[in-house]
């Protein structure tokens, strides 16, 4: 049997080694495992483990294959402890049923709503940030162009055309009939 050690640092080493005991792992974890897809991975998984711990292995401990299979083991467990876990926190968020049907459907009413609301906020990033900013200031928080302006640090004038072209551009991109832009506030003094 060739140093383990090898297998770290040779590549042919290491064909050589997996070539030799890839059938072994591969029945030790099929006899564990039921999704090929899976033993698939964890076959791999416990090589890579191999590879990763060659330099440790003492052959005073023990044969390489049974070293081998304590890895496989160990791998396997490992697989075994995620997917309880994973099932632990399903079985949690499943019993405290967050969202019931009549919510369920809400929800789907809300978000076909909101549809509009989603491409017009996609739009709005499209902006350059200073045109953005005053429409915000004005169409969302309600501000006058004037008062938009001093949060902004500019002039009541810059707001203002700044507020003319991001509804320019607004208009340009999107079909008024379908988000209601021309509903969007117009610039009083």
């Amino acid at each position: 049997m060739q140093e383990l050690a090898e297998i770290t640092s040779d590549p042919d080493a290491f064909e050589r080694f997996y070539r030799q005991h890839v059938e072994a792992v591969q029945r030790f974890v099929a006899r564990r495992v039921d999704d090929p897809y899976l033993a698939a991975d964890l076959t791999a998984d416990v090589f890579v483990a191999v590879i990763e711990s060659a330099s440790s292995y003492r052959r005073s401990r023990g044969e390489p294959v049974a070293w081998l299979f304590g890895i496989a083991r160990n791998v396997v467990a490992g697989e075994r402890r995620r997917k309880a876990k994973d099932l632990r926190r399903a079985a949690q968020i499943r019993g405290r049923e967050l969202v019931d049907e009549d919510d369920l459907a809400a929800l789907h009413k809300r978000i076909d709503g909101e549809s509009a609301a989603r491409e017009l906020y996609q739009e709005l990033t499209r902006l350059p940030a200073g045109e953005r900013a005053v429409l915000e200031l004005v169409a969302l928080d309600g501000l006058s162009p004037g008062e938009a302006g001093r949060a902004l640090g500019i002039g009541a004038v810059a707001a203002r055309v700044r507020l003319h072209r991001a509804r320019r551009r607004l208009r340009s991109q999107l079909d008024p009939l379908d988000l209601g832009t021309n509903d969007l506030p117009e610039v009083t003094t």
